[in-house]
């Protein structure tokens, strides 16, 4: 009895992003841009590869994540930012 060997498709490498984005959801954050100018201030509201969703004041905004410089949370100590990574 022959075996046949199946046909295997390469498989596209799971795209792994920033660990600390997802820890950020729901947050108050204040983001950076490369271009400078006014920092944005919201709260996370979602994202995916390319994209970040944020609740302004104003209303939401979508940032894309090549343009942003610094994310940095908000509401937290100094101490605790230093910990997202766990």
């Amino acid at each position: 009895m022959i075996e046949e060997a199946k046909p295997t498709t390469p498989t596209a490498p799971k795209q792994t992003g920033p660990q600390f984005i997802p820890k950020l959801r729901g947050k108050k954050v204040i983001i950076r841009l490369v271009s400078g100018g006014q920092p944005i201030t919201g709260i996370v509201e979602g994202y995916n590869a390319y994209e970040i969703l944020i609740r302004t004041a104003k209303g939401q905004v979508l940032v894309f994540k090549h343009a942003i410089a610094v994310i940095e949370p908000a509401d937290m100590p100094k101490q605790q930012i230093f910990t997202l990574s766990e």
